[in-house]
């Protein structure tokens, strides 16, 4: 059986904590990071704005099977990813997120 296609995905989270003190909210979202393993084998980077400490960015890259991306609806109404998603919005209730792609010259 041929092995199924993936894309890579590359989704940037901001959050805005109320204070600079972000060791609790850190420590959530690493211990949120069982529930990112849905998507297989997925890097993770948390990144502080070094003039506003209160900002943060977490990084996270992961590849996607190309069936599963083609809808990203079902993937984002799928209880595991509510779940995860359900973590950090209860911390940080205004979250940003993008998703991004490898541009290929």
């Amino acid at each position: 059986m041929a092995e199924e296609k993936t894309v890579r995905r590359i989704l940037h989270f901001k959050f805005t904590l109320p204070s600079a003190d972000n060791a609790h909210f850190l420590a959530m979202l690493k211990s949120a990071k069982p529930y990112a393993t849905i998507f297989g084998e997925v890097k993770v980077r948390y990144l502080q704005n070094a003039d506003d400490r209160a900002k943060i960015l977490q990084i996270m890259e992961y590849d996607a099977p190309k069936s599963i991306e083609a809808n990203r609806q079902s993937l984002a109404s799928d209880p595991r990813v509510q779940a995860y998603l359900q973590v950090w919005r209860s911390m940080a209730p205004n979250v940003e997120m993008d998703v991004y792609q490898e541009l290929e010259g």
